[in-house]
């Protein structure tokens, strides 16, 4: 679960999470200076299901990144938006009130995604392969492949290769190589070109 030798602020998610509707990829690691294993409580808010988070593989979550998930939601139509069923008593008995609410489906994080420090995600986001999510950004909508977003409500700062090279790394899929590849091609991965990647043994 501790990648880095005597570094307990770093955790690897896969073996950490617990809950039936959070999924995570090899080698994604969550970096915390107080409690990194509270993952799953602390970072990933009202989730009660049915949505799933889905995160890739090789993803890098700085600290303080927040998934807010669809149970957040209370209903907009209405005077108030007070959700009264779930304090209880007479109250209790209107829970049909709180059910069904609309949602957007699952949040799913691609693959070497890298989440700046207090980063947040917003239900039923995707966030596309290779993407930058940068430090305190609410990130709202979908994010395209291999872009860097930043702000609230997060927008496109730009893209990290044209669109060509895009098409191109995600055919190669580095992330779905196996781990033996994936040692012998790190300085391709980490500094190389894409036609270094697509030549790569």
């Amino acid at each position: 679960m501790y990648p880095m030798a005597g570094v307990e602020r770093v955790v690897l998610l896969k073996p950490l999470v617990e809950s039936e509707l959070v999924e995570v990829g090899e080698f994604t690691y969550y970096d915390d200076p107080v409690a990194p294993e509270a993952f799953g409580v602390e970072n990933v808010l009202y989730h009660y299901g049915p949505e799933k988070l889905r995160i890739g593989k090789y993803c890098a979550l700085g600290t303080g990144t927040t998934f807010i998930m669809n149970g957040a939601n209370h209903r907009m139509d209405g005077p108030s938006t007070f959700p009264f069923p779930i304090m209880g008593g007479a109250w209790a008995e209107h829970f049909d009130l709180i059910t069904g609410l609309p949602g957007r489906g699952d949040t799913v994080v691609g693959n070497d995604v890298w989440f700046g420090y207090r980063a947040m995600v917003m239900p039923g986001v995707r966030i596309g392969h290779g993407a930058i999510v940068a430090s305190g950004a609410v990130v709202v909508d979908d994010v395209p492949d291999y872009a860097i977003v930043g702000g609230n409500p997060a927008k496109v700062i730009r893209k990290r290769f044209g669109d060509e090279e895009i098409t191109r790394l995600l055919a190669v899929a580095w992330w779905d190589w196996a781990p033996e590849k994936v040692t012998r091609n790190v300085r391709k991965i980490m500094a190389g070109s894409v036609t270094e990647l697509e030549e790569a043994e």
